[in-house]
């Protein structure tokens, strides 16, 4: 009888793969894996993630609604073609998207097919919890359980503590440049199983399809392949564990990371053996994007700048009461990550475009909802409320054709708020929510 047959249900919170495979204080690899790669139980939760996330079609053309419809035979052959060993991922299709913040520039997204990455994330389903005991705490992106706030939480606990020069870092083209040979002796370092490491070398050399062409990938992971983001902190937890056993004050989100130093000669050296570490793993760091900064003049990371303020507190600090920001350090928004809010709502509010109101106002409260609630806890009261000023502004123009206009008579801010039930972000912040429910 299989194995992958006599599994129990898998529970979210339940038992893990890697408490039964991997003993705590012992080196010892995975041995039999792939069956539970190809359990059908697995299969299905890999159909379902793939599902939720949505997600443009692949090479195939073959979408989503289409895959479902025929999806008992889908997973029944993916079954088949893992166990049998005679699976052959597709080629991806690569695509050009404007790159953020770079006018002109673009960057190449992968897209494998939903076949194909049902098949990732369930080698993913199986991975994650084996390498979750090996990764650094240092690495927050991509890993259950832990958020940007947590990521921005630690630096800013640093910076009080007197960490006050950053080394503001970013890898460069780093999706494009890993080495597959360094990467799948890292993964098996951890995981023994032969049909596992050829099943991920045939995911990273499947090449990708573009303009009608095939092109062979003898370097780099497809960025938007689901297996990606768990490949990239594979390659970098040793460059996570070192940089933390030499002392330095590490935070690293994907392939974004800061180091947060006392002295401007021990951010120097935090940098210089960080270049180091990365030449040994393949990896290069993106010079434009790479400076030593103090936090009086501030850095951004994961679209905020954290800065310390020049202005004092009106308050002497015997009578300061709140122990939570004493160095006058804030946190907002960055210009790029606003610029990118009000070009989303233009696009779903111009002048042309045939909808009603009540339309239009349903379709962008999800974007205001979603951008105040990331941005919520910093300081943003004033920024809110000119963005909601301004997104009010939007929508009386989209309603009367034209900028300039007399629309607020018929649709004052009220009425829009209460009767159209528009999002305010002000209304998302949650020291404004507490007041008002204590009123």
């Amino acid at each position: 009888m299989e194995s992958s047959l006599c599994e129990k249900p898998e529970r979210h919170a339940s038992r893990r793969l890697s408490d039964h495979l991997v003993l705590e204080g012992r080196k010892q690899k995975v041995h039999s894996l792939v069956d539970k790669v190809y359990s059908r139980k697995n299969l299905k939760l890999a159909w379902e993630r793939v599902r939720a996330n949505q997600g443009a079609s692949g090479a195939d053309k073959v979408t989503i609604a289409e895959f479902e419809t025929r999806l008992d035979e889908n997973l029944e052959r993916l079954h088949q073609e893992l166990r049998e060993n005679t699976y052959q991922p597709q080629a991806v299709r690569r695509l050009e998207i404007p790159k953020r913040g770079a006018p002109g520039k673009t960057r190449p997204l992968g897209i494998p097919s939903v076949y194909d990455r049902v098949c990732q994330q369930a080698l993913v389903n199986r991975l994650e919890p084996i390498f979750e005991k090996v990764f650094d705490p240092s690495s927050f992106g991509y890993r259950k359980g832990r958020k940007t706030v947590d990521a921005l939480a630690k630096i800013w606990r640093e910076v009080e503590a007197g960490n006050e020069w950053i080394v503001d870092a970013d890898l460069k083209d780093f999706f494009g440049s890993v080495e597959h040979e360094k990467l799948l002796t890292l993964v098996g370092k951890q995981i023994a199983d032969s049909r596992v490491l050829k099943l991920i070398q045939q995911m990273l050399e499947a090449g990708y399809e573009e303009r009608g062409q095939k092109f062979a990938t003898p370097r780099g992971t497809p960025q938007g392949g689901v297996v990606s983001p768990l490949l990239s902190n594979i390659l970098l937890t040793p460059f996570d564990k070192e940089m933390r056993r030499q002392g330095y004050k590490l935070t690293r989100w994907a392939d974004d990371w800061v180091v947060t130093c006392r002295t401007r000669a021990e951010a120097e050296h935090a940098l210089a053996r960080a270049v180091k570490i990365l030449e040994q793993l393949g990896v290069a760091l993106n010079q434009a994007k790479t400076r030593i900064v103090h936090i009086t003049r501030g850095f951004e990371f994961l679209g905020f700048k954290i800065q310390r303020g020049k202005g004092k507190f009106r308050l002497t600090p015997d009578r300061i009461r709140s122990k939570l920001n004493r160095q006058n350090l804030y946190a907002i928004p960055t210009q790029k990550a606003v610029a990118r809010f009000k070009d989303q709502i233009r696009s779903l509010t111009q002048r042309k475009i045939p909808r009603r109101l009540g339309e239009v106002i349903e379709t962008i409260n999800s974007i205001i909802r979603g951008w105040g609630n990331y941005y919520r806890r910093s300081h943003v009261r004033k920024r809110f409320n000119q963005l909601d000023r301004w997104v009010i502004r939007r929508l009386w123009s989209h309603r009367a054709k034209r900028w300039r206009n007399s629309c607020w008579r018929e649709y004052p801010t009220r009425k829009l708020r209460t009767e159209f039930k528009l999002v305010s972000l002000v209304s998302l912040i949650p020291s404004l929510q507490t007041a008002k429910a204590r009123s």
